[in-house]
């Protein structure tokens, strides 16, 4: 595991509500500079949606209208050979995100400066992508072994080529695996089990190179998600930090190996009540949320030592105006922390 220091660092999670991709690199570079991340811009258009924009290079995939699914009525076996080839001979540049997907990449590319921290790139992950897209009879890919197997893949080859090409730009590569889908894993709705789980993230993780990390804006099992090669776990620490504290067993491994606990404090998906928070209030809260973790029997030095802070989730539903409030809260909740505790 990487050396790595998080020392209460601000971190955005992935999108914004921008159209502009210039402004939406701006801003970020400017309240998140020790790690930044390329944008996700899903007001742009819809294929910058967050299951779209991966859907590239998937076999049978369709883009109508608002809609993503997998037409399986079509012959599979050439474009599912096409991935595999790729996937077997380590070409990146299959995972490409092409011209019209990731507007926010490509102006980042050209604007972040170079000598950061660390930088970050996100790519949706399998449960969540394969239990969203569907075939052309609404049933979701992953209920299909071969095109499971298939969805893992192609977001690995995503992940290496962002790894690859943001690399230059900073010391540490930072790639997140954003699993919203893991708060129904366990529920009725939701038939894919643990060992299922854990073997499609690792085949995501298995081609990275730095750090790599899961977000997750709900409740979920946090001990399944820990139990994997996983270096930092991002969670709404605003509303499920009790949650957290379910899996102190789980949780201490973790920190023992190194792991790093992104704790996401700054409310995005309630402007009004984003707006109401202050950075006080929200350094008081993110304080309650690891001293009731520690409460648990997790040490509370070794829950500050390992902490970075971020948004609870994407930021794509707030306007510009708050968009930017939260990011200036994020940067001043961190600086509250590092003055306290470092």
């Amino acid at each position: 595991m990487s050396v790595f220091r998080p020392d209460f660092a601000p971190m955005p999670v992935g999108s914004l509500p921008h159209t502009d991709p210039v402004r939406a690199c701006e801003l970020l570079l400017q309240y998140v500079p020790e790690i930044p991340a390329w944008p996700q811009l899903p007001k742009r258009g819809f294929r910058e949606n967050m299951y779209a924009q991966y859907s590239e290079g998937f076999p049978g995939a369709v883009l109508d209208g608002e809609r993503i699914y997998v037409d399986r009525s079509s012959p599979l076996d050439a474009p599912l050979e096409q991935l595999y080839g790729a996937y077997l001979s380590g070409d990146a540049d299959f995972g490409r995100l092409g011209a019209g997907y990731a507007a926010g990449l490509e102006r980042f590319l050209a604007l972040a400066p170079q000598g950061t921290r660390a930088v970050k790139g996100q790519v949706t992950g399998p449960v969540s992508w394969g239990l969203t897209v569907t075939d052309q009879d609404r049933r979701p890919v992953l209920y299909d072994d071969v095109l499971a197997d298939a969805v893992a893949k192609l977001l690995r080859l995503k992940a290496i080529w962002q790894e690859r090409i943001l690399r230059p730009l900073a010391p540490q590569t930072i790639m997140f695996v954003d699993e919203p889908y893991m708060s129904s894993f366990g529920s009725a709705y939701v038939a894919i089990d643990r060992e299922q789980v854990i073997t499609l993230l690792e085949e995501v993780f298995s081609g990275l190179q730095g750090l790599k990390g899961v977000h997750c804006c709900g409740n979920t099992d946090w001990s399944l998600l820990l139990s994997t090669s996983v270096d930092i776990l991002n969670l709404d620490a605003y509303s499920y930090a009790e949650t957290l504290s379910l899996y102190p067993d789980a949780l201490r491994a973790f920190l023992d190996r190194g792991g790093i606990v992104a704790w996401g404090i700054v409310p995005v998906d309630d402007e009004a009540r984003l707006l109401n928070e202050t950075s006080e209030s929200l350094a008081a809260r993110l304080n309650e949320a690891m001293e009731l973790v520690a409460s648990k029997g997790v040490a509370l030095e070794a829950l500050r030592a390992a902490a970075l802070v971020t948004p609870t989730c994407g930021m794509r539903t707030l306007s510009e105006g708050g968009a930017e409030h939260a990011l200036r809260l994020l940067s001043e909740v961190s600086q509250r922390m590092r003055e306290a505790y470092l």
